[in-house]
């Protein structure tokens, strides 16, 4: 029997920000595991393929087993039942973002059981967002400064 604590950190992560980083670090101080799950979404453009998003982010965590990169196409909560998550980490920066969350944490919770636990951005991320990061790229902008070191691979 596995007692490890698997959380799921799921986003469409274009780019991973250093506002992600803060919250996988964070988040290892409350799981033994978490799973950074990259979701597969027809409906959204991405900057970057699933493969150079993934490529960044294993690169970043290369060095911390505790920490996994995987993709997925399905219902959240199927997923992490699938890899034996029992909890779903997600970030706040807003206040949108908090009923937003809530939402989706109130329906996963009754379609699954699973949890889901909130972080809140450290104020130092929180003008930090795939968007506007996404929109600097476009633009041909440095964005260095949003990216965790050695991830830049745009």
């Amino acid at each position: 029997m596995n007692n490890e604590r698997i959380a799921l950190f799921p986003g469409t992560f274009d780019p991973f920000t250093i506002g992600h980083q803060s919250l996988v670090s964070r988040g290892l101080t409350l799981v033994d595991k978490i799973i950074i799950s990259i979701g597969i979404n027809d409906k959204k453009q991405t900057y970057s393929s699933l493969e150079k998003r993934m490529e960044a982010i294993e690169y970043l965590y290369k060095d911390e087993p505790r920490v996994k990169v995987m993709s997925y196409d399905s219902l959240t909560v199927d997923f992490a039942k699938e890899v034996g998550a029992e909890y779903i980490m997600r970030g706040i920066r807003t206040v949108n973002d908090f009923e937003y969350e809530k939402s989706i944490a109130d329906v996963n919770r009754k379609l699954s059981g699973i949890e889901t636990f909130i972080l809140f951005t450290e104020p130092e991320h929180t003008h930090i967002s795939s968007s506007i990061v996404r929109e600097l790229l476009r633009y041909g902008k440095d964005i260095s400064q949003f990216v965790p070191k050695g991830t830049d691979l745009y």
